[in-house]
């Protein structure tokens, strides 16, 4: 089995399962499904506040799958948060997040749309994973087991299927050598390596990324976006991005999203988005950090 072979492959058309669109209920009644075929997650009407200050301000948007759609804007405008509600650190709260047909923090209970369970919620969130700025290795396990650990207690996975998975993402990410070392013996470049293998072991439909490479070294930082570009290329795994790489979001993207006070003031793929943009801020922003 080779490394490539464990990930769902790139083709022109993905083939979504998502069911039939339609929209979230307002009244008694709960919708039937969540997103369209078109839509792998989708944000509607999505507002969070911390205290007073409203970080997501009735945010509406969506992903369609097998794309690379990369926020970006000032720190502050609430693209980490947009992430943190997809792995359900956070709830929204107004509106719906629906993740391949499916409400992510609410579901149905005698016809109303009511908040969900923790029980759906881990369901929902299997279809997720997550690449966090920091590295979040399990010390005092190998790199093995851990990107090992989590198939075979939360997927139910066999301790043989989690190796060989875990072995062959290992040898994608370029560290089938590092099988039986410990984290602290890695560089930090390799660990975030690792983060990376050991998220796409739990098989998800859609990898965030939170600014990877926000704590590494400059000469490691390379060397993770790299192998980043090898899995947008080589297979159809979504990808929502957070970055201030801009030449990696430019090379990566079907999609940029340019945020500013919990709104999406423009966007549109790369080409236009980093050449031509229509918004002044937008063009203050980029000019801020190109």
């Amino acid at each position: 089995m080779s490394a490539e072979s464990s990930l769902p492959k790139a083709t022109p058309t993905p083939d979504p399962t998502s069911g039939p669109a339609a929209e979230p209920a307002t009244g008694p009644a709960a919708a039937p499904a969540a997103t369209s075929a078109a839509e792998l997650v989708r944000f509607d009407g999505v507002t969070k506040r911390f205290g007073t200050n409203t970080v997501l301000d009735n945010l509406d948007f969506s992903v369609a799958p097998g794309k690379h759609v990369t926020l970006i804007g000032p720190s502050g405008s609430g693209k980490t948060t947009i992430l943190r509600l997809l792995m359900t650190l956070l709830r929204p709260d107004e509106g719906t997040i629906s993740v391949d047909g499916e409400y992510l923090t609410h579901e149905t209970k005698n016809g109303k749309l009511v908040p969900a369970g923790d029980r759906h919620v881990r369901e929902v969130r299997k279809k997720i994973g997550m690449v966090f700025q920091q590295f979040n290795l399990f010390p005092n396990m190998k790199v093995l087991r851990n990107v090992m650990e989590a198939p075979v207690h939360v997927l139910g996975m066999s301790k043989d299927e989690a190796e060989q998975r875990a072995r062959d993402l290992l040898d994608l990410v370029g560290l089938a050598d590092k099988a039986d070392a410990y984290p602290t013996h890695l560089s930090g470049g390799q660990q975030q390596r690792v983060a990376i293998a050991r998220a796409l072991a739990m098989r998800p439909q859609v990898l965030l990324l939170d600014e990877v490479t926000s704590a590494l070294d400059p000469e490691l930082v390379a060397g993770v976006l790299d192998v980043l570009r090898n899995i947008a290329t080589t297979t159809d795994i979504t990808m929502l991005i957070v970055t201030h790489e801009m030449s990696f979001a430019r090379d990566i993207s079907d999609d940029v999203l340019m945020f500013d006070k919990g709104r999406v003031i423009e966007s549109g793929p790369p080409a236009k988005i980093f050449t031509e943009p229509e918004n002044e801020r937008t063009r203050e922003f980029l000019s801020a950090v190109l």
